[in-house]
């Protein structure tokens, strides 16, 4: 029997996904374990690599069935296994993808690491079946936005759909947001930290639903049917049911499952999505705000 579309179905996704009909999802959207050791509830997350990657081998190709000729994949993976399951996707299933894009996630509130740079980033791979025919708003108004030249500047000469991406490299995107568009391949999002309000509490991957909602706007269209096979916290799930499209996703475990299902009856089409729509506002500009350095100078000056 075909799983039913506007719910959750708890189990494990390769069985689930065997039972979607060929061809009939429009996009599926991937953030699986990455495999690095993190704590879930139900899922050993440090597999041997072989097992691992042939496990990503197996659901991947399950995607490429269940999407339509025209269908588009989006995959969320971290630095240890980007490249593997990039080659996996384009080269080493039956019916291969093609990679359209290679987004980097820059976020703030990063992942503190001792002997190393601070992490504060994610991959995120756009996979299509059709470069002649898939889809791609890039007119949405809420996808794009107007150049610095005109915003800034005020200059005639602008062009209203935006402006083409930079190859500059900046240290703050609050500092120059002009820098960070949305039509670039440099994503600017905060993680959704412990102490955001949007954070559901029972999943401690959660993805911004700003950044969910760039995606299915510029790879959808409402009445489309949206797809995740590892619904986690459900944020997927609840920007497609917000932005008029039909969703179905898969979850391992029962107790995520139950939560999300729960977090997904709260909402109605047309809700807005949580978290600033701009997200350099997420966190203050310098110029307004002091700085570390500033605030030590005031202490030691006090004393």
């Amino acid at each position: 029997m075909p799983l039913k579309q506007g719910k959750i179905h708890q189990g494990d996704c390769l069985k689930l996904m065997g039972q979607i009909e060929t061809g009939s999802v429009d996009l599926a959207f991937a953030d699986p374990p990455f495999n690095i050791g993190y704590k879930y509830d139900k899922y050993h997350d440090s597999q041997d690599d072989a097992k691992y990657l042939d496990w990503c081998a197996s659901w991947i190709a399950e995607i490429s069935r269940i999407l339509k000729p025209s269908g588009t994949f989006w995959l969320a993976i971290g630095d240890e296994y980007a490249a593997e399951l990039k080659v996996a996707a384009t080269r080493q299933i039956a019916q291969p993808f093609i990679m359209r894009g290679w987004v980097v996630w820059y976020y703030t509130f990063g992942v503190n690491c001792t002997r190393k740079f601070n992490r504060s980033h994610a991959h995120l791979f756009q996979f299509i079946k059709d470069d002649k025919q898939f889809t791609f708003n890039a007119e949405d108004p809420a996808v794009r936005v107007p150049s610095a030249r005109a915003l800034v500047y005020g200059d005639s000469r602008a062009n209203p759909k935006g402006r083409l991406p930079d190859d500059t490299w900046v240290l703050r995107p609050q500092d120059a947001p002009e820098s960070f568009q949305s039509m670039d391949d440099l994503w600017y999002y905060s993680r959704v930290a412990g102490t955001f309000k949007e954070r559901q509490g029972f999943h401690g991957c959660q993805m911004p639903e700003q950044l969910l909602g760039r995606i299915i706007r510029v790879s959808s269209n409402p009445g489309d049917v949206v797809f995740d096979p590892f619904t986690g916290s459900g944020t997927t799930l609840a920007v497609a049911k917000k932005l008029g499209r039909e969703f179905l996703g898969t979850e391992l475990s029962a107790d995520y499952a139950k939560y999300a299902t729960q977090r997904l009856k709260g909402i109605q089409p047309g809700d807005p999505l949580d978290g600033p729509a701009d997200p350099a506002s997420s966190s203050p500009n310098t110029a307004n705000g002091v700085t570390l350095e500033a605030r030590n100078r005031r202490k030691a000056a006090a004393k």
